[in-house]
């Protein structure tokens, strides 16, 4: 079993505030793996004064945009060397089929991390604008202290998330993970360290909802990323409304998957169920709801049950498993739970259903296509979080769309179709943050969010450094030609 005795404060290794601690239990084997400290409040006052102190008087700030990426740089080459062992740990502590978590988990936060490298040197941190009377300078300036509340589904990545842009603005962050989810992070914290990232600029603390909610109120934080469900969005945008504290919500979806009569379903179903069955569904963006014309739906349930009954279910170490367990005992009986208000609502079990009576241990649920799926039944409005697709029927292209955006949330969505050009017009209509024409795909130079219920702001792109900037007007008298930096 592997044990941590510090916490990651300010960068340094500290003893923490108190003797609570962690336990990491493998979503496979349902044993404990590793054990860390909890933070507590005196833990987050310790971080955020350190973070204070780096942001107000250390370099970080000051640093030139080009020296921080050369921070940055060589933070990206750290996870890099580290790529394997990040994945591992991910697969070891929440169960993501190791061959998604080497892509979906570590290589796409060092793409993140990349991207945000290289923008920073290019980045307009000052322009020049002609004012009425003289020239303006608009200065983009750091943001200030963040804090970064990281979910268990896509741990590093959603950290990439925060940090890429927090570190590209000169601002500090304080990165609370996942108690599900802690390793991970704590491999970053080494990574940090490594890389030579100024002392105070980052720290780390495993915690739960009540010492979260803490770090969001705390009065040294300026602002805060959080993703993570809609329900604990609500109370961190309501928490940061009080304050008046700059807030972006990356939060819950129900995505939908538009499959239009003239796509192929035998080229198209791979497609499909990596959209939809993603780190064995547990993600946001994952597009559950198949939406299939009247004229083809048999056919297209057919495919689509035939598809996830050969899903390799099994041990997420193995590279040969694509769906492994889902994270914990209570979310296998959320899914489980959801499940059987399917069957009660009517929907129809084409596959799946119960747990793999192969595994003896391990928090599994098969893989289940629902059938017979109106868009008003719960299964279709609410995230089950799990390996869970309804399959609903539609009229014409005008319906599709119209289903489509009957939903609270708006985050993601796919369409499939031989037309490209008409794909296009369909995602134009579907009213949902990012969406894909036949592929599921998350591009990093662009903004990564939701409508309605699915959050507040973006990230990823230009749009997700301006998340950690404030904009600043500074008037010159005329005649005076300013120098920009």
């Amino acid at each position: 079993m592997h044990t941590r005795d510090r916490l990651f404060i300010g960068g340094e290794w500290i003893v923490p505030a108190t003797t609570q601690t962690i336990d990491v239990i493998s979503p496979h084997t349902e044993q404990v793996i590793a054990r860390v400290p909890e933070a507590r409040e005196a833990d987050v006052d310790r971080a955020v004064a350190a973070a204070r102190q780096a942001f107000d008087d250390g370099p970080w700030p000051r640093m030139t945009p080009a020296e921080r990426a050369d921070v940055m740089k060589k933070l990206v080459a750290v996870v890099a060397e580290r790529a394997g062992h990040f994945a591992e740990t991910i697969t070891r502590e929440m169960g993501c089929p190791i061959s998604w978590s080497h892509l979906g988990q570590v290589l796409s936060a060092q793409l993140v991390l990349d991207y945000y490298e290289k923008l920073t040197r290019e980045y307009p941190f000052e322009e020049r604008r002609q004012g009425m009377l003289g020239a303006t300078i608009v200065r983009r300036e750091a943001v200030g202290v963040a804090a970064g509340i990281i979910p268990w589904n896509v741990p590093l990545f959603i950290i990439a998330l925060k940090l890429g842009p927090a570190l590209a603005s000169g601002s500090t962050i304080v990165l609370k993970p996942a108690p599900e989810t802690p390793l991970d992070a704590l491999l970053l914290a080494d990574a940090c360290e490594a890389a030579g990232v100024p002392k105070g600029v980052v720290s780390v603390l495993p915690a739960g909802r009540e010492v979260g909610e803490y770090l969001v109120t705390h009065a040294g934080v300026d602002k805060v990323g959080f993703t993570g469900s809609t329900a604990a969005g609500r109370r961190v945008a309501a928490l940061c409304g009080e304050r008046l504290k700059r807030v972006t919500l990356e939060l819950g979806g129900k995505s939908a998957c538009i499959v239009l009569d003239d796509a192929d379903l035998g080229s198209i179903m791979p497609g499909i169920l990596d959209g939809a069955l993603m780190n064995t569904g547990q993600a946001c963006a994952a597009t559950t709801r198949i939406l299939a014309s009247r004229a083809r739906y048999d056919a297209v349930v057919d495919a689509l049950t035939a598809a996830v009954s050969a899903q390799h279910v099994g041990d997420p170490l193995d590279p040969a498993t694509q769906c492994g367990p889902l994270v914990a005992e209570r979310q296998r009986q959320r899914v489980e739970g959801y499940i059987e208000i399917g069957r009660n609502e009517g929907a129809r079990i084409t596959c799946g259903g119960g747990r793999p009576k192969a595994l003896r241990t391990g928090w599994y649920v098969e893989p289940t296509v629902f059938a017979d799926v109106d868009n008003h039944m719960r299964i279709a409005r609410e995230e089950i979080f799990g390996p869970v697709l309804c399959v609903i029927p539609y009229d014409d292209e005008a319906d599709a769309i119209r289903i489509a955006n009957d939903s609270e949330y708006g985050l993601s969505g796919s369409v499939w179709t031989s037309d490209v050009d008409r794909g296009v017009e369909v995602a134009r209509r579907v009213r949902t943050g990012t969406y894909t024409v036949n592929g599921f795909m998350m591009e990093f130079g662009a903004p990564f969010g939701g409508y309605k219920a699915s959050g507040i702001g973006r990230e990823l792109g230009p749009e997700g450094l301006q998340a950690y900037l404030e904009p600043k007007q500074i008037n010159c008298p005329m005649g005076y030609e300013p120098t920009l930096r």
